[in-house]
């Protein structure tokens, strides 16, 4: 069967909880693929890219658990790829299909919640980036489309490395918010940075779980690696 490896950034620090964590993202992602079988690996774990890399047959497909097409995949990855015969597919913040798989889920949410979209606040809480304007352009692009789905009272995004600060947007929101994360994975700017922000702005609403780990969005990531087999 044809092989798939999930990358992701992984934590420097401390590589294993991530590198744990991304297995049984994985795991989960393989379970709903039909003509694939899903592997991963971050690229901070010393050493675990390179040896899942020589793990997989020629014409594998790398699929980036990335929310822009930045260094870290244009430059850091194929680095690291190599001459190896792999294909790599486009990470998953630039899939066009994105804001309208993410609206669902949002949707959903706030129906569950008892809210419309026209009551609810959002914040939007991304990396950013004081190096470079395409994270943010990405995240600010995204939340474009998704207010042109789902019509609410408010919307901003919010950087973690850049102006304005996830405080300053979530700042004056109510009771009837929703904060989403427009991270790929759960890692430290989430579980820390998005929360001591939110706190920082007195923000009295939801926190949704990362984009990627949303329902529809890791049935699109297994669709995609299937479709990348296609004949």
């Amino acid at each position: 069967m044809p092989q798939a490896i999930i990358v992701a950034h992984g934590q420097p620090s401390d590589p294993h909880p991530a590198e744990a964590a991304l297995a049984a993202y994985a795991a989960r992602v393989n379970a709903l693929c039909q003509r694939a079988t899903v592997s991963s690996a971050t690229l901070a774990a010393p050493g675990k890219f390179e040896a899942a890399l020589d793990r997989v047959q020629e014409n594998s497909v790398i699929y980036p658990l990335f929310m822009a097409k930045g260094w870290f995949t244009t430059s850091a990855l194929p680095k690291r790829i190599g001459a190896r015969p792999v294909r790599v597919l486009d990470p998953l913040g630039t899939d066009p299909k994105l804001p309208e798989l993410v609206a669902q889920s949002v949707q959903s949410q706030i129906a569950d919640l008892g809210w419309t979209p026209g009551q609810t606040d959002l914040v939007l809480a991304a990396h950013g980036s004081g190096r470079s304007r395409n994270p943010s352009k990405v995240a600010t692009e995204f939340l474009s489309q998704l207010c042109a789905q789902l019509p609410f009272q408010n919307a901003r995004v919010g950087f973690v490395e850049e102006d304005p600060g996830i405080d300053q947007a979530a700042s004056g929101m109510g009771q009837t918010s929703l904060c989403l994360p427009f991270f790929a994975c759960t890692g430290g700017h989430v579980l820390m940075d998005v929360p001591e922000a939110l706190e920082r702005a007195g923000f009295a609403g939801q926190v949704m779980p990362v984009i990627g780990e949303l329902p529809e969005i890791q049935a699109r990531i297994a669709a995609q690696i299937d479709c990348a087999f296609d004949a």
